[in-house]
C-alpha cells in the first residue's frame, strides 16, 4: 500500500510540473535588510495577486525572511491584489491561491492594512472590504481610512497612516464604467476628508498611502521632466505638501521608486513590484529619480521618533538602495 501511495505520488508530481514550480513561496535563510533598534518596522508589496504566478512565489518569501528578521509589526499593499479583474465575492477561490496560499509564513500572519488598485475595481471591490471580516489579517475597513501607530517603542511619538483610494480620483476610470466600478465613489468628499484629517491630525510622522503614484520613472512615464499622474498633482500633492506629509507611498508602475521633486517636500516612493515587473522609462535629469529599478521585490521601513529608514529589497535578495527621511 505504501508503495502504490508513493508510486501515484511520484507519477501525479511527474504529470504535474507546473504544480512543482508553484508548490510554494522559498523563504531565504537570511533578508538583507538591517532593523532599528526599538522601531516600527513594517513592509510595502503592491500588485502581486498573480496565484503564485510570475514571481510572486519567490517575491513572497523574500518578503517572508524580511518579516522574520524584523518582526515586523504590519505588511502594507498599495493595491491591484488580485489580477487580472479583482475578486467576484468574499468566497472567490483567488482568496486562497493569492493572498492565503502565499503569503503563508508565519512572519507575515500580522496585520495587512490593504487600498484598492485599478484591476481591483475590475472585479469586486466592496468584497475586498467585507473581506476584513473574515480574516484576522486583512485590514480595509473602508475604501480610504488612517491608522495611528507610535513612532518606535515605549516612545510617545505618533505616526499616522492615511489609506486613500486613488481610481476613483483618474478621469479615465470614470469614462470607462464597464470597466471600472467606480462611478458610485465620491473622490471629491474622499479628498475633503483626507484634508480634514491631516489637518486635525497631531502625529510627528504623516504617510499616505494610495495605489497611483502622483509621480513616476516608470512604464507610464509620459512627460518630459517625469511623468505626471494629472489628477493626482493637481488633487493630491498640495494636500501632501501643505500638510508636511513626509511620504506617499504608491504602486501600479511594477518596479520600485523612489522620487523627490525639485523644490517639493514629499518623498514619492513606488513599491509595486510583488509579481510581474515591467521596464523603466528613459531617465531624464528632471524627473526627480533618486533611484529605480525594474526588479520584483518590496520595501522594508523601519520608524523611529526621529527618523524613517527605507530599504529597498530585490529580487536577488539585495539592498540596492536605502533612503533616510526626517520629520
Amino acid at each position: 500500500m505504501i508503495r502504490f501511495r508513493a508510486t501515484a505520488l511520484a507519477l501525479a508530481l511527474a504529470l504535474s510540473p507546473a504544480w512543482l514550480a508553484n508548490a510554494g513561496p522559498v523563504t531565504p535563510p537570511t533578508s538583507p535588510v538591517t532593523p532599528v533598534k526599538d522601531a516600527l518596522h513594517f513592509l510595502v508589496i503592491g500588485d502581486w495577486g498573480r496565484h503564485g504566478q510570475e514571481g510572486q512565489f519567490d517575491t513572497a518569501g523574500r518578503l517572508a525572511a524580511a518579516a522574520r528578521k524584523q518582526d515586523a509589526a504590519f505588511v502594507i499593499s498599495t493595491g491591484d491584489n488580485f489580477y487580472p479583474v479583482g475578486v467576484a465575492s468574499v468566497d472567490d477561490p483567488a482568496w486562497r491561491v493569492s493572498f492565503e496560499d502565499v503569503y503563508s509564513d508565519h512572519a507575515l500572519h500580522v496585520p495587512w492594512y490593504v487600498v484598492l488598485g485599478n484591476h481591483d475595481y475590475k472585479g469586486n471591490p466592496q468584497a475586498e472590504v467585507d473581506y476584513t471580516r473574515r480574516s484576522r489579517r486583512w485590514q480595509m475597513p473602508s475604501r480610504y481610512f488612517s491608522k495611528t501607530f507610535e513612532a518606535g517603542e515605549d516612545s510617545g511619538v505618533k505616526a499616522q497612516f492615511f489609506f486613500i483610494d486613488t481610481s476613483p480620483m483618474i478621469d479615465d476610470y470614470r469614462q470607462h464604467p464597464d470597466d471600472y466600478a467606480v462611478a458610485d465613489q465620491d473622490a471629491a468628499a474622499q479628498l475633503r476628508w483626507l484634508d480634514e484629517e491631516l489637518k486635525k491630525s497631531t502625529a510627528r510622522w504623516k504617510i499616505v498611502v494610495g495605489h497611483h503614484p502622483v509621480y513616476t520613472v516608470g512604464k507610464r512615464k509620459k512627460a518630459a521632466g517625469g511623468g505626471i499622474q494629472k489628477e493626482l498633482e493637481k488633487s493630491l500633492m498640495p494636500l501632501l505638501e501643505k500638510h508636511h506629509v513626509q511620504a506617499y507611498i504608491a504602486g501600479h508602475e511594477h518596479d520600485l521608486q523612489v522620487i523627490r521633486r525639485p523644490g517639493g517636500t514629499v518623498t514619492y516612493l513606488v513599491s509595486g513590484a510583488g509579481s510581474e515587473t515591467r521596464p523603466l522609462g528613459v531617465p531624464d535629469p528632471n524627473d526627480g529619480r533618486l533611484f529605480a529599478v525594474a526588479s520584483a521585490g518590496f520595501m522594508a521601513f523601519s520608524l523611529t521618533p526621529t527618523a524613517l529608514n527605507v530599504e529597498l529589497v530585490d529580487a536577488e535578495n539585495r539592498v540596492p538602495y536605502a533612503i533616510t527621511l526626517k520629520p
